[in-house]
């Protein structure tokens, strides 16, 4: 057995009970591990895993071809229709147990089910607990089919990016540093694995690392917006506040001219100024974000807070409850404008607030 096998077939058996939340932390949420990184992957690949040369055929085979239900499969899931897509791979493997191809295409339709049901988050309303919970199923079972899968047939590089990302959604970022960087070995010009490598080794604080693969990143995709603007997050994080400053401000530039504007580096600039204590020059960039995202949550907050910290608190007041509006279940938001009712007077508000803020820290210690 070769070691690219050996390694291939390592591919680990989900954990039970390692992982205790799904998605908790803000950044993995504004930031593109459920919004651009579950919703690119799919895009960046070609929507769905292309069969090898010596197993399942194309979408483009022949109908009467034996794997035909493996065809149909991938044009369903292409084309957005999960569920059925799904139906299509399972029926197909009640005889074909031994078939790498079709775990490995229904590990990537139940990854993409998480993608579906993660419309909520996209759209900045927090999902319930319960729901929480059924994405993280969907991710353990994709990993178990891409597991069983391995037993059959080396993982390309596309199977292991998927891998990758469901590791990601467990918020397990050491395995998905792990095979992301072996997705990278078998496609380095990949530049979306890259990118996502970057937003990896950024969630484990290894910023240096994540620096580098920011930029290999767009060494591929010169002139991504979104690529400078975690780069930028990833100097922020060594500490290097000018380089992060320049960064912001290129990714600001390169969108000057376009229609579909990214608000991220707006935000994470005016974040940076207000940590600066430049809070009357970050306000324009975080009223910028929101003209050009309204529902963008982490504007509002950050704003409130230049606001706040202006007294100019009808204002703050303003924000942090539109923030609220999008965030109900946000303790530090609530806690947040519980200290600007208190500054305006208005005690028996600011009980109310702190009271919620307390409640529900109590209830999600990650929110």
């Amino acid at each position: 057995m070769t070691a690219t096998l050996r390694a291939a077939r390592s591919l680990p058996l989900i954990r039970a009970g390692r992982h205790s939340a799904l998605i908790g932390d803000p950044l993995l949420l504004a930031l593109l591990i459920l919004g651009p990184i579950l919703y690119a992957a799919t895009a960046a690949a070609g929507a769905v895993p292309q069969a090898t040369s010596h197993s399942v055929s194309s979408p483009t085979s022949a109908p009467d071809s034996a794997d035909a239900p493996l065809a149909k499969a991938r044009l369903l899931l292409q084309d957005g229709h999960i569920e059925e897509g799904e139906r299509t791979v399972r029926d197909y493997l009640k005889d074909h147990l031994a078939s790498a191809e079709a775990h490995f295409l229904l590990g990537y339709a139940l990854f993409r089910k998480v993608q579906v049901d993660s419309s909520a988050e996209l759209k900045n309303s927090a999902a319930t607990p319960q729901e929480e919970k059924s994405r993280q199923e969907y991710a353990k079972q994709s990993l178990a089919e891409f597991t069983e899968g391995a037993k059959y047939q080396v993982p390309g590089a596309f199977d292991l990016k998927i891998v990758s990302l469901d590791y990601v959604l467990l918020k397990d970022y050491p395995d998905a540093d792990k095979w992301l960087t072996r997705s990278l070995q078998k496609n380095p010009a990949d530049s979306e694995s890259w990118y996502y490598l970057g937003r990896t080794k950024y969630n484990e604080n290894r910023f240096a690392e994540a620096i580098s693969a920011f930029q290999k990143y767009l060494e591929l995709d010169p002139r991504s917006v979104k690529g400078e603007d975690n780069l930028g997050l990833s100097y922020q994080g060594l500490g290097r506040t000018e380089d992060a400053t320049a960064a912001y401000r290129t990714a600001i530039s390169w969108q000057e001219h376009t229609l579909m504007q990214d608000p991220g580096p707006f935000i994470n600039l005016g974040a940076l100024l207000l940590d600066q204590n430049h809070a009357q020059e970050a306000i324009p960039y975080l009223q910028r974000a929101i003209a050009i995202s309204p529902q963008e949550t982490r504007a509002h907050e950050q704003l409130g807070k230049a606001y706040e910290r202006l007294a100019q608190f009808p204002n703050a007041r303003e924000e942090f409850e539109k923030a609220l509006e999008l965030a109900p279940e946000n303790s530090r938001l609530h806690y947040m404008l519980g200290q600007v009712y208190q500054k305006q007077g208005l005690t028996e508000k600011a009980k109310l607030e702190f009271d919620r803020s307390a409640a529900l820290k109590k209830e999600n210690p990650d929110r």
